[in-house]
């Protein structure tokens, strides 16, 4: 099924027979939820409008607006849109500078900005903005609101920034002890403890918002009280409530359109993030983010016009709307709805309120807005720095020039990421091999340029390039480099593993951008679990995946190959299991030439003087005589089929007629089991995985010592010429283990992180029957 333009599933069609009664229940909890949603609206758009600076009823207006506007045509289905938090500061400066009217219009000109946004369908587009950023934008507000707030609730009046604020604060604690410091302690009290309140039978407290049960508990303390202190005032009549946009002066045309263009940023920034997610809160409809952009700008168009406080999505809202039971904008439009008749009938109730209540519950929701959570995983990301740096950018310079400061650090971690240089060197065999991963920028010329000018003159030089993007700096940095110094009498060879940037420019043109590796990322994954397979025969499967294998390795693999053509060299002798599930390269991370592999049944290798099997025995003497290998591994691995048949007794059932070929082949495990203690009944008692690791960890020894009989073997060991190991793989944990000599135990490997050096070197070849040609290049360093 085709999904619509923002990328969310169409909805299901009407249900048939009991839908309506599901239908009434789903009506029924948007009902509820509208209701939570209300109360927790009130005092909220109320304070918002005090931090703004602008008059008490157009947080209502916007609240009443946002509320049905944004339901009727917005594209989400939980989320609710009202004044938001993250916008005082732009308001309050708006409105300081131009007045309230003008205010306005750049309200319902930001509005129709956000209409034309939506209707290009470039809403996505707002999303690329960094998280770190809009989270540390929300918390430098959130301290600057707290601070100016903590003012009021103090008894007195904020000053005109942040940091006057803060260095005023302690005379305000020392000097002002009011009334309104009372209503403060009592709202901040409630706020912090209301929700840790335990339940009281079936009622828990949590239920009603704790900004319900705060500003209504220090509104009815001072009224019963009688305290002195301000309360809210609006508008006697609708008429009087009416104080829509006005045209600016000649001279603020400019700053007014700086202004649309910053309200219309973060308004729809901070609308579609929150809606993003708010869609991980429920299982309904996804959000979407086009057609809720052109929602954000009706209701802003029409808030502006009626005098209301510019619009957004909230996420504090939207949250108690999804944990209320909300299902579909019923709910968001009622909760407007409810908010308009509360205001029209019960406005005597409203103007009891104390500002010092509201000053306080926009206290608590600041420091709400420094979230920790936010930058412990900003931190994970490594981008705590950007979240710190735009907080006090917004709190000591101001918001957009915070912003600012946020977005060009974001930036510059972005562009360090990706163009991340490393850049390693070692010498091997008389041969200086150098490695350069990552992308290669003229900024990793000077740490390119430097590593390649301690190459001695004269050196034979490896240089392996892992780059998706080489430009003409660093290619005009290598080429020159080696021109110089090959006309001193060394030597370079230049290996490009992902693409070939150095040749083609050196020939014709390279790629005119980055590149990614081609194919499967899952390449080492099952044919069955990379999916997008269209054929299902094997001999389709094999064609296809060497059909992949061209695409994406065979280009990169031609040099390597060129050069092994020559001859093998590897350092181990493997032998292991022929189950499928079993890869000797994946699991040593090997690439080719690097093992000389024999796979059978059960990874067995019958004693030199076995009749009638001379497969093992000419691999292990082709090895030891010819490849001259230093190192014989031998590899089993848990729930291995042919340690089963063992401990079954296959082996000895004559009946099997059709599988007399694995009975004899199985024959030569008869001693693992005796080297395990089965004929003592020791495995008897065990779980079955328990009892076919002791055996195929027991087979591995046994092998070993099979392995110890023969001459060649025994004399290269003696010699020091060769080891013997034993190599354990569990399939279930995907974990390999290795036998400790001292012990006779298997331990597992450590990991990467764990070990100096994870990548052990190859012994030297100098003493081996068929060293490879160094002319051809094909010397010991290991495949790229």
């Amino acid at each position: 099924m085709r999904n619509d333009a923002q990328g969310t599933p169409p909805e299901p069609p009407p249900a048939q027979g009991p839908a309506p009664r599901a239908e009434r229940r789903g009506v029924a909890a948007d009902v509820g939820a509208s209701l939570v949603v209300f109360l927790v609206a009130v005092p909220l758009s109320l304070g918002i409008a005090v931090a703004s600076g602008a008059p008490l009823i157009a947080g209502i207006i916007a609240a009443v607006v946002g509320g049905i506007v944004v339901g009727l045509v917005g594209g989400s289905a939980v989320q609710v849109s009202g004044p938001a938090a993250g916008l005082t500061i732009i308001v309050a400066g708006l409105i300081s500078t131009y007045g309230w009217r003008v205010t306005c219009l750049i309200t319902l000109l930001a509005g129709l900005v956000q209409l034309a946004l939506g209707a290009f369908r470039i809403a996505r587009a707002a999303l690329a903005v960094s998280p770190a950023v809009v989270h540390g934008m929300l918390a430098g507000v959130g301290v600057t609101i707290a601070l100016a707030q903590l003012h009021v609730v103090l008894g007195g009046a904020p000053q005109s920034s942040a940091l006057a604020n803060l260095t005023d604060l302690p005379q305000q604690v020392a000097h002002n002890h009011t009334p309104a410091v009372a209503v403060g302690v009592i709202t901040i009290a409630i706020m912090f403890c209301w929700g840790r309140l335990p339940a009281l039978g079936r009622f828990r407290p949590a239920l009603i918002p704790a900004a319900l049960v705060a500003v209504g508990t220090a509104t009815v303390i001072a009224t019963l009280g009688r305290w002195e202190v301000e309360t809210v005032a609006l508008p006697d009549s609708l008429s009087d409530a009416w104080n829509g946009p006005a045209l600016p002066q000649d001279g603020q045309w400019h700053g007014v359109i700086l202004g649309v263009a910053t309200v219309a940023m973060v308004a729809s920034v901070e609308s579609l993030l929150a809606a993003t997610a708010v869609d991980r809160l429920h299982s309904g409809r996804r959000v979407m983010l086009d057609r809720e952009l052109c929602g954000q700008g009706a209701a802003n168009t029409i808030s502006g016009a009626l005098g209301g406080l510019p619009v957004a999505g909230v996420i504090v809202r939207s949250t108690a709307n999804v944990r209320a039971g909300a299902h579909s904008p019923l709910s968001t439009i009622l909760h407007g709805v409810w908010i308009l008749l509360f205001v029209a009938l019960f406005a005597h109730v409203v103007e009891l309120i104390p500002m010092a209540a509201l000053a306080a519950l926009l206290v608590f929701i600041g420091v709400q807005m420094v979230s920790l959570a936010h930058l412990r995983d900003l931190r994970r990301h490594h981008e705590a720095g950007v979240y710190l740096v735009t907080l006090f950018g917004v709190v000591l310079l101001g918001l957009l020039e915070g912003v600012f400061l946020g977005f060009a650090l974001a930036m510059v971690v972005s562009l360090r990421r990706l163009t991340r240089l490393t850049v390693t060197t070692e010498e091997r065999g008389g041969r200086v091999h150098i490695t350069v991963h990552g992308s290669l920028t003229f900024l990793g010329v000077p740490r390119l340029a430097h590593v390649l000018r301690t190459v001695p003159s004269g050196a034979a030089v490896d240089l392996d390039l892992h780059v998706d993007f080489m430009d003409h700096a660093a290619f005009e940095a290598i080429h020159a480099w080696r021109v110089d110094h090959e006309r001193t009498g060394g030597s370079v060879d230049i290996d490009e593993v992902h693409e070939r940037w150095y040749e083609r420019s050196t020939r014709s043109s390279a790629p005119a951008a980055k590149t990614a590796p081609r194919g499967l990322a899952r390449w080492w994954a099952p044919w069955g679990m990379r999916g997008g397979a269209e054929e299902v025969d094997p001999l389709g499967l094999l064609a296809a995946g060497a059909r992949e294998y061209h695409a994406s390795t065979a280009d990169r693999m031609r040099s390597v190959m060129s050069r092994l053509s020559h001859g093998q060299n590897p350092t181990a002798l493997f032998i292991t299991c022929a189950d499928s599930r079993v890869v000797p390269n994946l699991i040593t991370a090997s690439g080719p030439g690097d093992l000389f592999t024999v796979r059978n049944v059960g990874n067995l290798v019958p004693p030199p003087d076995a009749p009638d099997d001379d497969s093992v025995g000419a691999a292990v003497e082709y090895a030891v005589a010819v490849l001259r290998v230093p190192s014989i591994v031998v590899c089993g691995h848990s729930h291995c089929g042919a340690m089963q048949a063992l401990l079954e007794g296959a082996h000895l059932d004559p009946d099997a007629a059709d599988t007399s070929h694995v009975r004899r082949w199985l024959g030569h495990g008869s001693a693992s089991l005796l080297r395990a203690g089965e004929p003592a009944g020791e495995l008897a008692g065990l779980p079955t995985a328990e009892a076919l690791r002791r055996l195929a960890q027991a087979n591995v020894l046994q092998q070993l010592a099979h392995l110890a009989l023969h001459p060649l073997v025994r004399e290269r060991v003696e010699s020091g010429e060769l080891e013997l190991t034993g190599m354990y793989y569990d399939l279930e944990t995907a974990r390999v283990h290795l036998l400790d000599a001292g012990t006779g135990e298997f331990t597992p490997v450590q990991g990467v992180r764990d070990v100096a050096d994870p990548v052990p070197r190859p012994r030297p070849a100098a003493d081996r029957r068929q060293p490879l040609d160094e002319s051809s290049g094909a010397s010991s360093r290991p495949s790229s």
